[in-house]
């Protein structure tokens, strides 16, 4: 893993100052972004899901995510609200746990959730139930989850950051795998 924090602490610095913030975050950030690209190389399947004012940022993950401008293979990323449209319907525990159960019988080799908000939205408590999932997390503390402030004035920018910060790892996972290893 210190040859990803390396080049994860070159690549924001390679960026303009803008991204220094990250610097402060990068041990937190390696291990959870590491984990999260060997699920995808290893073909977990990956189900985006935001609080409702972040749902912008999702649509624009998926806009770029497998953009064929990218020269890499597509890989299995998808908006969860987009492939089960009822999503915003289930409120209780056993609506999640027959979600949780569809989802099972859906990804045999495996998937995690995505999820960008608050940690006081019902999706929070649905992606809060396993380790596995990668977590960014508005207002909350966690152990295993990216943390953030919903009042920060440039938490927009941030977010973009921190996804091309994210897309950079994918690519350096994919073709030079030395350096993520």
């Amino acid at each position: 893993m210190q040859k990803l924090l390396t080049w994860t602490l070159d690549t924001i610095r390679e960026e303009d100052s803008s991204f220094s913030w990250l610097e402060e975050y990068r041990y937190e950030w390696t291990p959870l972004v590491r984990n999260a690209v060997s699920k995808i190389r290893d073909g977990y399947t990956v189900l985006i899901i935001t609080d409702d004012e972040n749902r912008w940022f999702a649509k624009y993950i998926m806009s770029k995510i497998n953009h064929k401008d990218l020269n890499r293979p597509f890989l299995p990323i998808f908006s969860l609200e987009t492939i089960f449209p009822n999503l915003k319907t289930l409120n209780s525990v056993v609506d999640f746990e027959l979600l949780e159960d569809m989802l099972d019988i859906s990804y045999k080799e495996g998937y995690y959730i995505w999820y960008i908000g608050k940690g006081n939205h019902t999706y929070a408590k649905f992606s809060y139930k396993s380790d596995d999932n990668f977590l960014w997390v508005l207002d909350d503390e966690l152990a295993n989850g990216l943390k953030l402030r919903s009042d920060d004035t440039l938490l927009d920018i941030k977010l973009l950051q921190l996804f091309k910060l994210f897309n950079k790892t994918i690519d350096i996972a994919l073709f030079n795998p030395k350096e993520f290893d």
